[in-house]
């Protein structure tokens, strides 16, 4: 077969492909050229954006802080003028009124291109906007205070005042639009018989007003004005002490008491001058932050309101003008909770059921303050402690004495005064357990068990830190800012209030000089601008 050869003298361009290539190659150049040189111009003008947004956020916030004595637009155009930028700015807008200021501006940048002008894009626009308000009005302030024996209570008081008068005031002026309450607790939260009577109690005395809450009631923020609440019973667990007990579970003593929803700055300051811790050092303290943050988020959750109605119409003990708080979760309000402790949580004691309403089975004579015992078995069964002897009466209730192994030597005395069976609410009004323990019930050997580990039960110092766990979640969980605050406390009661606190920033570690720098700081954190745009 013979091959088909073109002439010699036939052109070859015809078939030559190699110049296709070029062209290709140099299309795909102009293109990368092109796509780098957009990249180039969007990172400028990113650049721009951002730099011309950063420092508006920043004059706005400046502009809106209520501290600011100089014109709010002249510090927006300030801060734009050090950055070369205030030829940008387009408005600047300022809303005032009594303890609120809004300030917003726009800006925008024309960005030459430099790559993008071939497609004929000439002009790149970077826009931005910025609104800051800053307000002291509308907010509500719960401060759960330690007022256990340890804590340092002159530096917590001096504390408590500075940071009362730096929320309440702004510009020298003090806004009617805050509301503080005080919650002090030490083992248990004193709610006084005001603000308690609201609730559906099972009182069964009224020598003092707490309330036993169960665990479900640390894991919501309200608390129902309907269930049936456990009154805390009134008795001393922990000094011998007698008319009156020293140390009721229960502080009953002045300036231990709620005082919810006030904006008097001269009536919040003397409370905190008024508020007490137990006298005795040497007596043991429990600690109940989570009874105390309870009734701090109970103060701060719009359930409460009917109760905050019947103090200010009623009672007129909280000004008019917070009849209608707390307001609610979603409303333009700003809710705090203030936590502060010195120590741990500690084991909370509770009375025995049995004895909470019933008779017991000891005598009372008051003219000549002797008691006698009850004791069903054997004959005679009165106890007398005064003299160590068993009678068939309760001293005041018959005029025979009798001695003896066998009891046969009788005399005729006379006994001053009556004694009366007291009931477990009158005997513990009147004397402690160890009292009773160690004076009255001294026939038996087993008065400990009987007046130590069987009178009461104990919500342990781990299930309390689970409910104040809880309380703070529950807080969180419905927009309330949590502080925490502790002041010289032992590491776990350190970690309870970090994780209590809103964030890392929300708690505070202090000793007891340096207490007040540290409410001074939340104070300034209250008050913090919002940059809401």
């Amino acid at each position: 077969m013979l091959d088909f050869l073109p002439p010699k003298d036939t052109p070859q361009f015809g078939r030559d492909e190699s110049g296709s290539l070029t062209i290709f190659a140099l299309f795909m150049f102009l293109i990368m050229v092109a796509t780098v040189g957009i990249g180039v111009d969007y990172m400028r003008f990113e650049n721009e954006r951002t730099n011309l947004q950063y420092t508006l956020d920043r004059a706005v916030l400046a502009a809106a802080d209520l501290d600011q004595k100089a014109e709010p637009k002249s510090v927006v155009r300030s801060y734009l003028e050090k950055k070369g930028l205030l030829e940008n700015v387009t408005s600047i807008n300022v809303v005032n009124s009594a303890g609120y200021r809004e300030v917003s501006a726009t800006a925008i940048s024309e960005l030459p291109t430099q790559f993008m002008h071939l497609s004929g894009v000439d002009t790149m626009t970077a826009p931005a906007a910025s609104t800051a308000e800053e307000s002291v009005g509308l907010a509500e302030i719960s401060i759960v205070t330690d007022v256990s024996t340890s804590i340092d209570l002159p530096a917590l008081k001096e504390a408590t005042k500075s940071i009362i008068t730096q929320i309440g005031t702004k510009n020298g002026t003090w806004s009617n639009e805050i509301s503080f309450s005080l919650i002090p607790y030490s083992s248990q939260v004193n709610a006084g018989a005001d603000l308690l009577k609201y609730y559906n109690l099972d009182r069964f005395h009224n020598h003092s007003h707490c309330v036993n809450f169960i665990d479900n009631e640390f894991s919501q923020p309200e608390l129902s004005l309907t269930r049936l609440l456990e009154q805390t019973a009134h008795f001393d667990p922990y000094t011998e002490t007698k008319e009156p007990i020293e140390h009721p579970v229960c502080p009953i003593r002045p300036g231990s008491a709620i005082l919810p929803f006030q904006n008097d700055k001269t009536v919040l300051h003397n409370y905190v001058d008024g508020l007490t811790k137990l006298s005795n050092p040497v007596a043991d303290e429990d600690s109940g932050l989570d009874n105390g943050a309870n009734w701090g988020l109970v103060l701060l959750d719009p359930g409460t309101r009917p109760v905050i109605n019947n103090l200010a119409t009623i009672d007129n003990i909280v000004p008019d003008t917070f009849k209608d708080r707390p307001v609610a979760y979603n409303g333009d309000v700003l809710k705090v909770l203030i936590l502060v402790s010195d120590g741990d949580n500690t084991d909370q004691h509770m009375l025995n059921p049995s004895m909470r309403t019933t008779m017991s089975d000891i005598w009372y004579n008051a003219e000549t303050d002797r008691f006698s015992v009850y004791q069903s078995n054997g004959n005679p069964n009165y106890w007398w402690p005064h003299d160590n002897s068993w009678q068939d009466h309760p001293y005041g209730n018959g005029d025979t004495r009798c001695s003896g192994k066998k009891k046969s030597t009788c005399v005729t005395e006379d006994e001053p005064g009556e004694a009366v069976q007291l009931s477990y609410v009158e005997l513990l009004n009147l004397v402690s357990l160890e009292h009773i323990e160690n004076n009255i019930f001294t026939h038996s050997p087993s008065a400990y068990g009987q007046w130590e580990g069987k009178a009461f039960s104990k919500k342990n110092a781990v299930a309390k830190d689970q409910r104040t766990k809880h309380v703070c979640k529950a807080a969180k969980d419905q927009g309330v800012i949590v502080f925490g605050v502790s002041v010289d406390a032992p590491v776990n009661g350190q970690k309870v209030l970090q994780n209590c606190a809103s964030s890392a920033s929300h708690y505070y570690e202090a000793s007891a000089p340096d207490l007040k720098n540290a409410f001074t700081s939340i104070a300034s954190s209250v008050r913090m601008l919002r940059l809401t745009q």
